[in-house]
């Protein structure tokens, strides 16, 4: 292999031939060099079956279909939910949905310094600015064709958002140190942790370009309300794990209760870590509820006493009172609906029928209320009951 063709298949091999002392203008065109190649990395193809999205739980068979229902379209995606939820799995199922032959480009806005990433989106030209020794394209253009994934858009700067609000409306970019106007196409797709409406009170987020992003939002529930999921997921896990390092455990019954229980404060990444930890532990073996590590159990003894505290704090605000069984029984399903609408009704009522607040007060996903509030025909008209 000549030295040339070791350069452009190992740009680091470069950084050998520079010469002492160092020029920084040469050191920057090599560091260039190397990014770009590990950055080759960052959109390629997922391993099989990493960008499903596991699980059996209400919520998660509500988030499939709006992914079904969004990814024919262009319409531009806000995935919210916390961290470690499977946001970008989520944004991975609406690009293989779409039918769009580009590739599905990621950026954590979040993980790039301020003063580089708007060189990261857009590219820049030649002498832009200090060690900018060649053109370069940015990550909207490297998506042409297909999906473009911001994650962590809470965490972009203000000067930044404008920019981006551009793009969206107008679909060109402009490199740094140029005032060509490049078209982009790409399918859009942001997710974020934060509270963007608070964000937006708080003057760290542009309203319009909130308005922009949520053309058809898609919220994600955290691990500790989808406990159906778990079992699939950790079979999951252990099947990947099992292909990939040629290890397999199983899980017993007393361990996966733990497991359900556990409230995941990591969400579905802090489950997968574990899994990882217990075949390292117990290759080929047999987890039991004594080889789960002791903050997890001990978390889930906690939480476990929670409601048997919270039940004896309500007897005595309430002075004992209960719901009696009629002599002649009742239809407990429909009983319990009827309870889960007057709860949402008086929640709507509460908070002046903002949705996003009414799901605050009952504890549930924005996704979740609004499948309710369609499936029980409620009215959220911003209005108090007299």
């Amino acid at each position: 292999m000549i030295a040339s063709d070791l350069h452009k298949e190992y740009p680091w091999a470069r950084l050998h031939s520079l010469h002492y002392p160092v020029r920084l203008d040469a050191l920057g065109e090599v560091l260039t060099e190397i990014r770009a190649a590990h950055r080759q990395t960052d959109h390629s193809d997922p391993k099989p079956d990493a960008g499903r999205l596991i699980g059996h739980s209400a919520d998660t068979t509500i988030v499939r279909r709006l992914i079904e229902q969004v990814a024919p379209s262009l319409a531009t995606v806000l995935i919210t939910g916390e961290s470690g939820t499977g946001k970008e799995v989520v944004a991975r199922q609406i690009h293989e949905k779409s039918g769009r032959k580009g590739p599905f480009v990621a950026v954590n806005c979040g993980a790039i310094p301020e003063n580089l990433l708007e060189s990261e989106l857009f590219g820049h030209t030649r002498g832009a600015f200090t060690g900018a020794v060649s053109a370069r394209a940015g990550r909207f253009e490297q998506a042409k064709g297909g999906t473009f994934f911001l994650d962590e858009i809470g965490d972009m700067p203000t000067v930044m958002q404008v920019k981006l609000l551009r793009v969206l409306e107008e679909r060109v970019i402009e490199r740094v140190g140029s005032a060509e106007s490049i078209p982009v196409d790409v399918r859009l797709i942001a997710a974020t942790h934060r509270d963007l409406p608070k964000r937006i009170e708080a003057g760290r987020f542009r309203e319009d370009l909130y308005y922009r992003l949520s053309v058809f939002p898609i919220e994600i529930s955290p691990l500790r309300d989808r406990s159906a999921d778990i079992a699939p997921l950790v079979d999951e896990f252990i099947r990947r794990l099992c292909a990939e390092e040629s290890v397999s455990i199983q899980i017993a019954g007393d361990a996966m209760d733990v497991l359900q229980q556990y409230s995941w404060p990591g969400n579905v990444r802090e489950l997968a870590n574990l899994i990882e930890r217990l075949v390292v532990v117990k290759p080929n073996g047999n987890v039991r509820r004594r080889d789960l590590p002791w903050p997890i159990v001990e978390r889930e003894e906690a939480q476990s006493a929670k409601p048997r505290i919270l039940s004896s704090k309500l007897d005595a605000v309430s002075g004992g009172v209960h719901v009696s069984l009629p002599s002649n029984g009742l239809d407990l399903k429909q009983y319990l609906a009827k309870i889960e609408q007057d709860m949402i009704h008086q929640a709507l009522v509460e908070s002046d029928g903002v949705v996003q607040r009414a799901a605050e007060l009952l504890g549930v996903g924005r996704t979740t209320l609004v499948e309710k509030i369609r499936r029980y025909e409620l009215n959220t008209a911003k209005k108090k009951a007299h």
